[in-house]
């Protein structure tokens, strides 16, 4: 694991959290399905009066999502069957952090089952939430750097392809929407930044 003493974060990270006054009010809550996906059933009473049901994902569950750099200044993707598409998609290196589990920790662990790579260097980018109409769920982006790659270790569920393929093409298909995944490529909107200034990438 990365080590205890650097641990990278985005400024905006520690304000991912529910504001203080809250114009709406709960007024009964109920929990419709349990884990993995936890679904709430709230009564609640808007700002205006109106009286709601709202069916959503609580705040709690996070994940994060990284963007593996080898020294030659490859990107590191994924091709992986996701059942609910009936289908193959790109996607960056992602997963569900543990609870109580480090961010960083988190990022080296899918990083290294999802395609046996270990970073020399990580750099956090804005954190987000993914879908913020029916869910509390937060997401968390990396970069990593400098990654070697070994032996993978997805879980049995995942049917993962490691695709190692030039920057310029990743960010080709990224502008050509080739790339399907949402938070994969606002992980890769956030990095460009980092990779030109590091001349991994042209300006």
């Amino acid at each position: 694991m990365p080590d205890p003493t650097d641990r990278p974060a985005h400024p905006n990270w520690p304000t991912l959290v529910p504001d203080e006054q809250q114009p709406w009010e709960t007024l009964g809550s109920e929990t419709v399905s349990g884990p993995p996906h936890v679904l709430h059933r709230d009564h609640v009473l808007t700002g205006s009066g109106t009286r709601l049901t709202y069916l959503y994902r609580p705040r709690g569950p996070r994940a994060v999502f990284v963007l593996p750099i080898t020294p030659a200044g490859e990107a590191v993707l994924i091709r992986q069957y996701r059942y609910p598409l009936r289908a193959w998609i790109t996607e960056v290196v992602a997963g569900g952090m543990e609870p109580g589990e480090d961010v960083l920790d988190s990022a080296a662990r899918e990083l290294q089952e999802e395609v046996g790579g270990t970073a020399r260097e990580w750099i956090a980018l804005p954190a987000f939430y993914p879908q913020p109409s029916v869910s509390g769920v937060a997401f968390y982006p990396l970069l990593a750097l400098g990654v070697t790659l070994g032996d993978a270790h997805p879980e049995p569920d995942e049917l993962i392809e490691r695709l190692v393929l030039p920057l310029p093409e990743v960010y080709r298909r990224l502008l050509a929407g080739e790339i399907l995944q949402g938070p994969g490529a606002l992980t890769l909107f956030h990095a460009r930044r980092h990779l030109v200034e590091r001349g991994l990438l042209p300006a």
